[in-house]
């Protein structure tokens, strides 16, 4: 009798789960989304610098890494796995400067081939590892997944639920950053000039060791 009781709990409390959400709830969580997805970062700079060296695919290529590093976030909050991730200390913090060690060193190479020879341009593989390993070495995403998606999924959200809304996040980042980068090739013949591109590499490259910088002396001051 207490084995029946404790099953008809459980698949009652697994009933009580929220697959859906309401339209005006959606529709917030897109608009939160975007305002945070616009926003330009490290993920934008990386995009626009790998569009510049090697050309749309290149651009494209690296949007699709940011978006599967995003996906990876996404299963890893909807099962639970950030929260206990962010929960660790030392594992969260080691993210974190490994996060910031990628970004200051993406940077710097970019300023070193400004002043110098121009590198090698990434290939459509390594601009989606150079996207991917970024985000996914973003602890701020961490926190960002698991601060998100549980306000707008209710109160006993279903698993799939924050899976259809992680991957809708996905979806509008890779569409934003797709655009960037066509954007980018479209005015590539005046970006790629000799002055302007030196001024824009030297840009992105600044940025990018600057966003590491922070990222560092945030998990340090933490």
């Amino acid at each position: 009798m207490r084995k029946t009781g404790n099953g008809a709990s459980r698949r009652g409390h697994r009933h009580n789960e929220r697959t859906l959400i309401g339209l005006g709830s959606y529709l917030a969580f897109v608009g939160v989304s975007l305002l945070v997805i616009c926003t330009p970062g490290q993920d934008t700079a990386l995009t626009i610098r790998n569009t510049l060296a090697a050309g749309r695919r290149a651009g494209v290529a690296t949007a699709l890494g940011v978006a599967a590093g995003q996906a990876t976030w996404t299963v890893a909050t909807s099962a639970g796995l950030a929260v206990v991730l962010a929960a660790s200390e030392p594992v969260f913090f080691a993210i974190r400067i490994a996060g910031a060690a990628y970004l200051v060193y993406l940077g710097i190479r970019t300023l070193v081939h400004t002043e110098h020879e121009a590198a090698p341009p990434p290939q459509s593989r390594g601009a989606f590892a150079q996207g991917f390993l970024s985000n996914l070495s973003n602890a701020k995403m961490v926190a960002f997944f698991i601060s998100l998606l549980p306000p707008f999924a209710g109160p006993h959200p279903s698993f799939v639920l924050l899976l259809a809304l992680g991957f809708n996040f996905c979806l509008l980042t890779l569409a934003w950053l797709t655009g960037y980068a066509f954007a980018v090739e479209r005015l590539g013949s005046w970006l790629r000039r000799s002055r302007v591109r030196k001024a824009l590499n030297a840009l992105l490259g600044t940025v990018l060791v600057a966003l590491g910088l922070r990222v560092g002396f945030e998990a340090v001051r933490a």
